[in-house]
């Protein structure tokens, strides 16, 4: 007896030692296969995979994200005392060994869960030694593993056919749900599945894995795990799949955010349903749109800068439109995109109200746009000039404020615009003359949605919210009533939000942009070819904006009533308020006060009313001329008897040719004393007149030479005059002096002359050349 239990203290002593000196030499394979890389919605649902080097699709789950269902059914079936025997079951290799033996082949098996687990990390043979390996590598695991962590190996790493391996994947791929939602008879069915995965695949045989689900369901009905009910109705559950699921949304943001994480599981903000309503709309567009011609899209939820839908390209798979080019980061031309920002900073700056005269004239030196429609409007309100996309009166605004200062402001903001090799800030800048992204534009457009505050895109759900100052909230809460055609006060309602948007055309129709802000989203919208080929009558409100306006109603149907009323955005801020202002001193005057020539009632932000921009070099005639009357009430001199001093609020004098005539500054003064006329220097309607060429002359030039025209003058007027031949700046000079223009053409031209004070005269001749 005493010899037994020396023998049996032997063993205890020595087993431990023996296991440990063998687990060091023949060490457990790790556990380090590659997870496939899976970037999902924020449902959870995949989008996309990066398979590993495999090209095996495994989705990583916890015991938690698994349905209990599926815990009970994995372990009735293959291994009910997995939580209590140590990693084999002598009774189960006792019973299956009788039961092969009496049967003389093998109908029963006795490996353990943990045994499974073992065989997934090392596979062999089936063989005596193949066996010996796979119960030692199962001590192994229960060695150094719990039992929790053992069974989180199945279920990841269980084969369910093909490039599919564990529940997470297996899941997804047959049945395009989670595995946390799966039903009696799924769970039954995932559980049979890795018996014989190519066999028993759903989608292919469904007869044969459902007389496998309901050996599952047998099993559980008579261990008394699940009720006769519930067995009966998973048994009702018919099994026919469609073909196994693959994620395939948003394979362009799926690579953009392999950069920005690297966790195994890549959760975005992408809302699937929503992600998936606009790839089947880029899709359709294919048909209408040019040929090589690709569409980018972006939703943001501004209540939090989430991003909920992500299209990169019109067609992810179609080479002939650059479909792997991801035209949401690409840095494109804006064109008038940029238009909102430079409004609403010189609001902010208090250069300007809503209701601000500008001016949409030719410029006369510089630069010198044109605008999209090749004509002019003359006086317009900064509502009605940013409502109508007009580029002389954001040129006019940017040259105030500067080119330097505007692009800091958005670079403060993280809105980095990207101007060609070795150019410096200019006036262009605001009319597309630097390149931005679509996801940086509709960043910005964040300002006009949460009071005034710029904040990056949220792609991942740990994307902390920041925000970067840019105006005050008033100044956005007018900029965006001015987008949205809602600039008169008299139809503001509070509570009512209207779509505001903007749209952009490059240079030579390249790039079409849309962007629009409603009371949830932040809708951006890019067409044009990623080559940067032309597209003849590509511009943004024909190309861009009907795709905006679907995205809009698409998401206006999602939308809950609460927010369809939500005044967020709508809510008026302390700093803004209404006042009545006129032109052309853009100031609060009199009802009855002369100089009020148009009323209008402006949104002010703090109680500011700004005058009329002036720039010194196109309009040294504007502001408030100063003159001086007798007693006749005539304009006379400083000096003469009992003048009394006026003021007249005067028209930008570039303004002067689209004015009625009763606005003109010669209309608009008495006449003068001819007793004690006023001095001519300070005499603003002197005639201004075209000297030496009539209506209908006659000039001669040599063929193919370039000669002057002699003793085209002028005469009159007042200051500086520039001159213009058919709508183009010829030259400019002071009164007497002889234009310097060489004509090589002949033809018929209007020639214009404009001076300080707003005056014009014009003329047409002819150009003949010498036979």
């Amino acid at each position: 007896m005493k010899i037994f239990l020396k023998i049996f203290l032997f063993f205890i002593i020595i087993t431990p030692i023996v296991f440990f000196i063998l687990d060091k030499a023949f060490p457990l394979p790790p556990n380090n296969a590659r997870a496939s890389r899976i970037v999902v919605a924020d449902d959870n649902s995949p989008l996309w995979r990066f398979a590993d080097e495999e090209g095996i699709w495994r989705y990583p789950v916890e015991i938690k994200d698994v349905s209990p269902a599926y815990i009970q059914s994995l372990l009735t079936y293959e291994d009910r005392w997995f939580y209590q025997h140590f990693g084999i079951n002598p009774i189960a290799i006792i019973r299956a060994a009788a039961q092969n033996i009496h049967e003389g082949k093998t109908i029963s098996g006795a490996s353990t869960l943990t045994m499974q687990t073992a065989r997934i990390l090392e596979p062999h043979k089936k063989s005596i030694g193949g066996k010996i390996r796979q119960i030692w590598r199962a001590l192994q695991l229960e060695w150094h593993y719990s039992k929790d962590e053992i069974l989180t190996i199945y279920l990841n790493r269980a084969p369910f056919g093909g490039t599919i391996e564990g529940i997470g994947a297996a899941s997804w791929s047959y049945l395009g749900k989670t595995p946390l939602e799966l039903t009696h008879a799924e769970a039954a069915l995932m559980t049979a599945l890795p018996q014989s995965p190519s066999r028993l695949r759903p989608d292919k045989y469904p007869l044969d894995a459902q007389k496998a689900r309901d050996k599952v369901l047998d099993r559980m009905l008579k261990f008394g795990i699940w009720d006769e009910k519930t067995v009966k109705e998973a048994k009702e559950e018919n099994i026919y799949l469609p073909p196994r699921f693959t994620p395939q949304l948003a394979p362009i943001l799926a690579r953009r955010t392999l950069q920005m994480s690297n966790e195994r599981i890549i959760k975005t903000n992408i809302d699937a349903s929503m992600q998936q309503n606009l790839e089947e709309m880029a899709l359709n567009a294919k048909s209408t749109l040019h040929p090589a011609t690709s569409l980018a899209m972006i939703v943001v939820d501004h209540t939090d800068m989430s991003v909920k839908a992500y299209v990169g390209s019109i067609d992810f798979n179609d080479e002939s439109r650059f479909g792997h080019v991801d035209m949401v980061s690409a840095s494109r031309s804006p064109g008038s995109t940029l238009k909102p920002f430079i409004y609403a900073l010189a609001i902010n700056e208090g250069l300007i109200h809503s209701q601000s005269l500008l001016q949409d004239t030719p410029r006369l030196y510089g630069y010198t746009p044109e605008n999209f429609n090749m004509a002019f409007s003359g006086a317009v309100s900064a509502s009605d000039a940013l409502g109508n996309s007009l580029n002389l009166p954001a040129v006019q605004l940017m040259e105030v404020y500067g080119p330097k200062k505007f692009m800091a402001k958005l670079s403060s903001a993280d809105i980095n615009l990207k101007l060609p090799p070795y150019a410096e800030p200019n006036l262009a800048v605001i009319l597309g003359g630097a390149g931005i992204s679509l996801d940086k534009l509709v960043s910005g457009y964040s300002a006009f949605a949460r009071g005034g505050k710029i904040s990056p895109l949220r792609y991942l759900e740990s994307d902390p919210l920041i925000e970067h100052d840019f105006v005050d909230a008033g100044a956005a809460w007018i900029t965006r009533r001015m987008l949205s055609g809602e600039a008169d006060p008299a139809f503001y309602r509070r509570g009512f939000l209207s779509f505001a948007y903007k749209t952009g055309t490059s240079y030579g129709m390249r790039d079409a942009w849309a962007v629009g802000v409603s009371s949830k989203y932040i809708i951006g919208v890019w067409t044009g070819r990623p080559d940067g080929t032309p597209v003849a009558e590509q511009f943004g409100a024909a190309s861009a904006v009907p795709f905006l306006y679907q995205i809009n109603n698409y998401l206006k149907s999602k939308q809950t009533n609460s927010f369809l009323l939500n005044d967020y955005l709508d809510e008026k801020p302390e700093s803004v308020s209404v006042k009545n202002i006129c032109w052309p001193s853009g100031q609060p005057l009199a009802k009855n006060d002369p100089n009020c020539r148009v009323e209008k009632r402006a949104w002010i932000l703090n109680n500011l009313t700004p005058p009329t921009l002036f720039s010194s070099k196109q309009d040294l005639a504007g502001g408030w001329f100063t003159y001086y009357t007798d007693d006749k009430g005539e304009m006379s001199a400083y000096y003469c008897k009992n003048a009394r001093k006026q003021r007249l609020a005067m028209w930008p004098a570039s303004l002067t040719p689209w004015l009625p005539k009763k606005e003109h500054i010669s209309q608009r003064l008495p006449k003068k004393s001819q007793t004690c006329p006023p001095l001519e220097d300070n005499d603003p309607t002197r005639t201004l007149i075209i000297k030496n060429v009539k209506n209908d002359t006659i000039f001669t030039i040599s063929k193919n030479k370039e000669e002057l025209i002699p003793k085209i003058t002028s005469q009159g007027g007042r200051g500086m005059r520039w001159w213009f031949l058919n709508g183009d700046l010829a030259g400019q000079n002071s009164e007497g002096e002889f234009l310097n223009y060489k004509f090589t053409k002949e033809g018929t031209y209007q020639l214009v002359v404009i001076d300080e004070s707003g005056q014009s005269d014009k003329s047409e001749f002819i150009v003949k050349e010498i036979k």
